[in-house]
């Protein structure tokens, strides 16, 4: 038994001396010290043993313990300082150098535009409302005196829900993808709450694409409602606002045009930022605007029919209304140079992060 004991103490002693990785010292200690390791087998061969000879036995049995624990704990000592210095070699960190900035991402230019516009109008006293992207044909057509035969009415032209579901048909027609925010005209008319100074700002869907148009899109809705209204009042709105968000050297213009909701119609047009208006560029025409004007959206007085949908008294109250394009308006500051709107959702950080 002493021999097998004198034997277990130089492979111990051996092995530990030579481990030199944290995985070989967690082996050498389950082989040498675990609870079926050799040590353990070793005290279990010594209660077999006579008393006399486990007496002597049992001495060299703690002898051994102690040396294998101590060589445990020098190979440990000698694995934990090597990890270290590898450590201290290996992943040492300059701590004066500066950092590396992680990338930081920011708002879309599109929303960016619609705080913008949302403040430039705040300042005239417009509330921000917010109103259904998916709403009656009522709202977004018949309302707005549209008749049923009205081309934009017509499926190639707006997102109609399937017409086999009763449930997308109702008292107030189809249910439809709203094709402007003018489908917020009426329905703030019926909270009842005279005057009426709202600006809704929100996603519209119509059938198109092309490099100036999007299926889906922005747009912002203007609706004042208050006695007395007049189109100096819309022609000071306009001028406000194409001061405040193209420049204070930018002009307005209203045109003449037609409109289903609104009457007398007019179209806005804003000078050209290129040619600052003059319509020629080193004595030839300007080849943004040919003459001076960008169309800027659609405006004009409401039409008696809507507000009569609005159930608001014509003889008693008028107002003005406007929608146009968030990002046909966006597209159209100095500076921005965008020739595609389709550019805008590409998602093509090259170009998205240059605003």
């Amino acid at each position: 038994m002493i021999d097998i004991l004198q034997q277990l103490r130089v492979d111990a002693l051996s092995t530990f001396s030579a481990v030199q990785t944290a995985e070989e010292l967690e082996y050498a200690r389950v082989v040498f010290m675990g609870r079926k390791g050799r040590m353990a087998d070793a005290m279990k061969e010594l209660a077999k043993c006579s008393d006399d000879a486990r007496r002597e036995a049992g001495k060299t049995a703690n002898e051994v313990k102690n040396v294998i624990e101590g060589a445990f704990a020098a190979a440990q000592s000698r694995v934990m300082h090597a990890q270290n210095d590898r450590r201290d070699t290996e992943e040492w960190i300059d701590v004066t150098l500066p950092g590396v900035m992680s990338n930081m991402g920011h708002i879309h230019l599109t929303t960016q535009a619609i705080d913008e516009i949302s403040r430039a109008f705040s300042h005239l006293g417009f509330v921000r409302a917010h109103h259904p992207e998916v709403d009656w044909d009522y709202y977004a057509f018949e309302s707005l005196n549209m008749p049923k035969d009205h081309p934009a009415r017509d499926d190639w032209e707006t997102f109609f829900m399937a017409d086999d579901d009763t449930v997308m048909t109702g008292q107030k027609g189809k249910v439809v993808l709203t094709p402007h925010t003018s489908n917020g005209q009426v329905r703030e008319m019926e909270k009842g709450k005279l005057p009426i100074r709202m600006i809704s700002i929100g996603k519209c869907y119509r059938r198109q694409s092309s490099a100036r148009h999007l299926s889906m899109f922005h747009q912002f809705e203007g609706l004042m409602i208050d006695e007395h209204v007049t189109v100096t009042e819309l022609k000071g709105v306009f001028d406000h606002f194409v001061k405040q968000y193209f420049g204070a050297d930018r002009a307005t213009r209203l045109r003449p045009y037609h409109f289903r909701f609104t009457e007398p119609s007019f179209e806005l047009d804003v000078s050209c930022s290129v040619c600052n208006g003059t319509g020629k560029m080193n004595g030839v025409k300007c080849k943004l605007c040919k003459e001076g004007w960008l169309e800027l959206g659609g405006a004009g007085m409401v039409h008696p029919n809507v507000l009569k949908a609005g159930g608001i008294d014509p003889e008693k109250y008028n107002g003005f209304a406007f929608g146009w394009g968030v990002e046909r308006t966006m597209m159209m500051r100095s500076g921005i140079n965008i020739d595609d709107i389709r550019t805008l959702y590409k998602n093509d950080l090259r170009f998205l992060s240059q605003f």
